[in-house]
This record gives C-alpha cells, structure tokens and sequence, in this order.
C-alpha cells in the first residue's frame, strides 16, 4: 500500500479548532528602574581597552621595524 502524503494525511486528520485564551494580567508589578554608576560597575572595561590599545600599539611598532629590518 502506498505511503499518504503529507497533504492525504493533513485533509484526513480533519480541521481542528483553536480556543483562545482570555489575556492574562502580569503577575509582577512595575518596579521602578535604579540608577546604576557605571564607571563604578564597569571599572575594569576601561583598564582593559587601555591594556588592549598598549598591545596594539606595540604590536604595530614591531611591524614598521620588522618591515624595516626586511627590506
């Protein structure tokens, strides 16, 4: 016997109805937003992007030397 295809098989299986549920009210209640210090939570960012531009500018003057000692 043949295999249904997914179309035979969806028409068989008949239409089905969707109840919708009523909207529900939120549970939790608006709490008011609190001031954050972000210099003083995100103290270490600045440190590392300082430790990263000192790696990079570095990095960039061992290339020039390189290309230098190179060419």
């Amino acid at each position: 016997m043949a295999k249904k295809s997914r179309r035979a098989r969806r028409t068989s299986q008949g239409r089905q109805s969707v109840r919708v549920a009523d909207p529900v009210q939120p549970l939790v209640t608006e709490v008011p937003a609190k001031e954050v210090d972000f210099a003083a939570e995100y103290y270490y960012v600045v440190e590392d992007l300082r430790r990263i531009g000192i790696i990079a500018i570095v990095l960039l003057m061992l290339l020039i030397a390189l290309a230098i000692l190179i060419t």
